[in-house]
């Protein structure tokens, strides 16, 4: 699975964002799909996923309430809509997927496929 990620930019908080993440090559019916993010010097976040089984969503604490997860299977895509953006939010995000056990969905060695990232800065 090839994934491109796209949507970034330079907001100001509060601000919203809505980021994709295309997939070719095969299908993302058959994975989870989740979002991570990295700050400089930081170590990569979780922050989303959603479930290839059942479609069941798990976000990070850090954006539960404010971003939303989805999947569109006709465009073969998956989204993260951000809302309400603070300047900690500030990252480079991707997206990955992969067949992760329940205990490891959060676990970024557990996704076998990446995305190159899209650059996302919340400044005032």
């Amino acid at each position: 699975v090839q994934l491109q990620a796209s949507g970034g930019g330079l907001v100001r908080p509060g601000d919203s964002l809505r980021l994709s993440c295309a997939a070719s090559g095969s299908t993302l019916n058959s994975y989870s799909t989740a979002w991570f993010r990295q700050a400089p010097g930081q170590e990569r976040e979780f922050v989303a996923v959603i479930r290839w089984s059942g479609g069941n969503v798990y976000y990070g604490d850090s954006v539960k309430g404010r971003f939303s997860i989805s999947k569109d299977y006709g465009k073969n895509s998956a989204y993260l809509q951000m809302n309400n953006l603070k300047p900690e939010d500030t990252a480079v995000y991707y997206c990955a997927a992969g067949r992760p056990i329940t205990s490891s969905m959060r676990d970024s060695r557990a996704y076998y496929y990446w995305g190159q990232g899209t650059q996302v800065t919340v400044s005032s």
